[in-house]
């Protein structure tokens, strides 16, 4: 065991019993409302990323509210998202069994999807499109997979459809991630068949390893297919476009 993943994991441990111990404090000041809870998973998060010893570069405006469309990269990408920004997030109902993580995606108000049921579809749409009403970004990764970020998959537009039904602006959003010691994005991308528990041994052992987030501008749109076309246009330029040096 190397002593920088020994020191990480300790430090890990530390953050994610002081997220656990805040959010108990935060329920007993005042109601445990689902903005508050999207507050705390964004104070958790950088926690969690300071523990990791794990960078964010920005480029752009994190929105504020309306929807948030983006690649998807692996479980990381939470992390690093909600660090950026409050907002709750669609995620694959697989999460709600994660150890810790399960916990701390539902005590921040995500809303699960099971990709392979229609019914659920329709009740995250329904879910969604009343979450768009409150002043916190809902953020959708419609590629319904993590990928190793060679290339950015169809988006699928199906839960794009309540912003655009509603006429709310859908903010297009890209991460990369930006890795040293000889190792490439692939290599910390969460994807295919990997573990979740090997895979965060190899992230506490890297040395380098940041994160870039590129916002658009927020745009409404009529048609959710031609939302999901022009979107993944925009999300696949902005990663295109290069990295950005980590402040």
């Amino acid at each position: 065991m190397s002593s920088r993943r020994l020191r990480r994991a300790v430090a890990l441990a530390l953050a994610l019993t002081g997220c656990v111990l805040h959010s108990w404090l935060m329920r007993l000041e005042r109601p445990w409302t689902l903005e508050r809870r999207a507050l705390w998973l964004k104070d958790a998060s950088r926690r969690v990323l300071k523990a990791l010893g794990l960078g964010i570069a920005l480029d752009g405006q994190p929105p504020t509210c309306g929807l948030v469309v983006a690649n998807h990269l692996g479980y990381l990408d939470i992390l690093f998202f909600s660090a950026a920004m409050p907002c709750f997030f669609v995620a694959k109902k697989e999460i709600d069994s994660w150890p810790y993580f399960g916990w701390a995606a539902r005590t921040a108000g995500t809303i699960f999807l099971d990709r392979r049921s229609m019914r659920s579809a329709k009740t995250v749409a329904a879910e969604i499109a009343q979450r768009l009403r409150r002043p916190v970004a809902v953020l959708l990764f419609p590629e319904g997979t993590s990928t190793d970020g060679t290339q950015i998959l169809c988006f699928h537009s199906r839960l794009i459809d309540p912003a655009t039904k509603a006429s709310v602006p859908v903010t297009a959003a890209a991460i990369r991630y930006m890795v040293g010691g000889g190792l490439e994005e692939r290599d910390l991308c969460f994807y295919g068949n990997a573990a979740f528990l090997p895979h965060l041994w190899k992230v506490l052992g890297v040395s380098d390893f940041s994160a870039q987030l590129k916002f658009g501008e927020p745009r409404i749109y009529a048609n959710r297919r031609a939302a999901a076309t022009r979107i993944q246009a925009e999300v696949t330029a902005m990663r295109d476009a290069g990295a950005l040096a980590v402040s």
